[in-house]
């Protein structure tokens, strides 16, 4: 009986661990999620709402736009083409960037910071009135992914695999 005691309380002990943790599942934002493609177009619509005034539309989502991993719902991309942040006098001026997009893309950050970043030999800048969004990016290790950005001429987005946000960004060559 003594033995058996010993043994149920040596059980009990080690599987408090187990009990005690929590299922997080997966993360609703970043943590390794690459969406599948990138935004949609900007559509217009009636009853469109004005959008809110950050970008953490839920409890634990970053103040920074960001990128639902359940339905890669891009958050934050809904200004449409005519958005003056990201307008260009001279769109493509140092050329298109031709590493290659989307998930099966996934490029590690080698240095920089926002004004001149670079990986595989292709140097970017983040826009302007995106910097903010990127102060918690490690210039030199996180991965990114590429996407072309359909609304806004001259831009493309690159998102933070480990945080799950995403800037808008101009190619500026070899």
């Amino acid at each position: 009986m003594k033995k058996l005691v010993y043994l149920f309380a040596v059980l009990l002990i080690f599987s408090v661990p187990i009990f005690a943790q929590k299922d997080k599942g997966h993360p609703e934002v970043g943590g390794g999620h690459i969406p599948s493609h990138g935004p949609a177009p900007y559509k217009p619509s009636a009853h469109q709402t004005p959008p809110p005034a950050g970008f953490n539309d839920k409890a634990g989502h970053p103040n920074a736009p960001h990128v639902h991993a359940k339905g890669d719902v891009w958050v934050g991309h809904d200004s449409g083409p005519n958005d003056p942040h990201y307008h260009l006098d001279h769109p493509w001026e140092h050329g298109h960037f031709t590493g290659g997009f989307g998930k099966s893309h996934v490029w590690h950050l080698a240095g920089g910071g926002p004004d001149r970043f670079w990986f595989g030999g292709f140097y970017f800048s983040v826009a302007p009135y995106d910097v903010g969004y990127c102060g918690d990016w490690l210039w030199d290790s996180d991965e990114i992914v590429i996407y072309e950005d359909p609304d806004h001429v001259g831009w493309y987005l690159a998102y933070n695999v480990r945080l799950g946000t995403y800037v808008h960004v101009m190619y500026l060559g070899t």
